[in-house]
């Protein structure tokens, strides 16, 4: 078992000069549960499932699991009854000696901009760039699954951080 630690943030300033590189991502889910998700994910021309277990409690840190499998059983399963897909744009830029990946996503949830580092430890120090504003690890209405259901762009303004 492979153990993400990772932590989110909301995008407030230009990171674009700083990108090396753009994919083009869809991605949909089998199954939302907090105890277990299941995504399944299309960038560029290649295709994973991802399997995560129950976050821990600060939204830190939890199980993760990820296999290659065929592009076209992919684009088979998104055509599966009920499935909901989201787009979105990754970039990698690196700071320091990490590489932030930063989503700027589209359709139901276009302007809304997170960036994400993975780190080693819990207590790992991490350079924090000026482009990065507000942290959201944690906050379960981040989650890519959630916006599926709720979308970034039906939130009040009060509920935007």
């Amino acid at each position: 078992m492979a153990t993400e630690i990772e932590r989110k943030f909301l995008v407030t300033g230009d990171f674009r000069p700083f990108a090396v590189s753009q994919h083009q991502i869809v991605q949909f889910y089998l199954s939302t549960r907090p105890d277990c998700t299941v995504r399944i994910r299309l960038t560029d021309d290649k295709a994973f499932i991802t399997i995560k277990g129950r976050s821990s409690e600060d939204g830190l840190e939890r199980a993760e699991w990820e296999y290659a499998i065929p592009v076209a059983d992919a684009e088979d399963m998104l055509r599966l009854p009920g499935i909901q897909s989201l787009a979105k744009v990754r970039y990698r830029v690196p700071v320091g000696n990490h590489v932030w990946e930063v989503d700027v996503f589209e359709g139901t949830n276009a302007s809304l901009i997170m960036a994400e580092i993975e780190l080693a430890s819990r207590d790992e120090a991490f350079e924090r760039p000026d482009w990065i504003g507000p942290e959201v690890t944690g906050d379960a209405r981040y989650y890519n699954s959630q916006l599926l259901t709720a979308p970034y762009t039906g939130w009040t303004q009060s509920a935007i951080r």
